[in-house]
């Protein structure tokens, strides 16, 4: 039985994790907000130095490890950023890999923050068990998973506790690993348990959906997708427990609509997003929730 996150972690991580990734925009944008029919939020994790959300669960998780650690990772680009910038500030060595067909400008950020990286394997997962066995044959690594480690997730939670300033009803939250959507899950429903919590996941990557209807990791043969950053194949089980218990619904966006999204982003925002960082977006235009104050967390811009 997996255990559950801790709400005091969340708590404490947004009083303790590095301030330039706390307190990020929040607003209704009137624009938006007519294009979705509801008085819309967005809450824009884009303004921080990797244009992610994934340095709050980092830099939480990388804050509890003792010197001498060194860290091994797979990522898509965004978390091995966010571990790599958390593991230059503190000295930690980091290794990164990644798929071989991965966004290149990802990778190149990656090794700009000082990370070795490790191309290999078709896609995301195969990268990931290939990072496994590498951590295995060397002792000395902490291989560290997206999705499973619950300091990350519960780092990643923050986002609530500045969310509820806008007392949603709704929150629309991009799926990839899961680390995300439970982090805010966890949090909302003990502090704020009327508001509904519904992860948007790729049609074309729709593993993580099909795991939390059936309640049991369900596994993809294949993804195609444009949002590279929630192309999950093979779920992870821990995320996939949790959001059972936090998460209230899963909706999938086709490609069409997440082109849609990334348009009225641009169009009404002003901003160049990631495929993965619209899912919100995309959800909000083509799904009816039955939401006044609705919010949708934009996850990224590493385009």
């Amino acid at each position: 039985m997996t255990e559950p996150l801790q709400v005091q972690h969340v708590e404490e991580a947004a009083a303790s994790i590095d301030p330039v990734f706390r307190n990020t925009p929040q607003f209704v944008d009137p624009a938006l907000a007519r294009q979705v029919g509801a008085d819309m939020a967005v809450k824009l994790e884009t303004f921080n130095p990797i244009r992610s959300f994934k340095g709050r669960g980092a830099d939480y998780f990388m804050r509890g490890l003792g010197a001498g650690q060194r860290v091994l990772c797979a990522s898509a680009g965004n978390f091995g950023q966010a571990i790599a910038y958390a593991g230059r500030s503190r000295g930690i060595p980091v290794t990164v890999f990644c798929a071989r067909n991965a966004n290149p400008a990802k990778v190149a950020a990656m090794r700009a923050l000082g990370a070795e990286v490790v191309q290999t394997g078709d896609d995301f997962d195969a990268a990931k068990d290939a990072a496994r066995a590498y951590g295995a044959d060397d002792e000395g690594w902490l291989f560290v998973e997206d999705g499973r480690e619950p300091r990350i997730c519960e780092g990643a939670g923050t986002i609530a506790v500045e969310l509820a300033a806008l007392r949603p009803d709704t929150v629309l939250v991009p799926v990839g690993n899961g680390a995300l959507v439970c982090g805010i899950g966890c949090w909302l429903k003990a502090r704020s348990p009327a508001t509904r919590v519904v992860g948007v996941s790729a049609a074309g990557a729709p593993a993580m959906a099909e795991s939390w209807r059936r309640g049991t990791p369900v596994s993809s043969p294949e993804v195609r997708t444009i949002a590279d950053g929630v192309a999950v194949r093979v779920p992870v089980p821990a995320a996939v427990d949790w959001m059972r218990a936090y998460v209230d619904d899963v909706v999938l966006v086709d490609e069409e609509q997440i082109r849609a999204g990334l348009r009225t982003a641009r169009d009404t925002l002003g901003l160049l997003l990631e495929p993965a960082g619209a899912l919100g977006i995309a959800a909000a235009l083509s799904h009816r929730f039955a939401a006044e104050r609705p919010v949708a967390v934009v996850t990224g811009s590493n385009y």
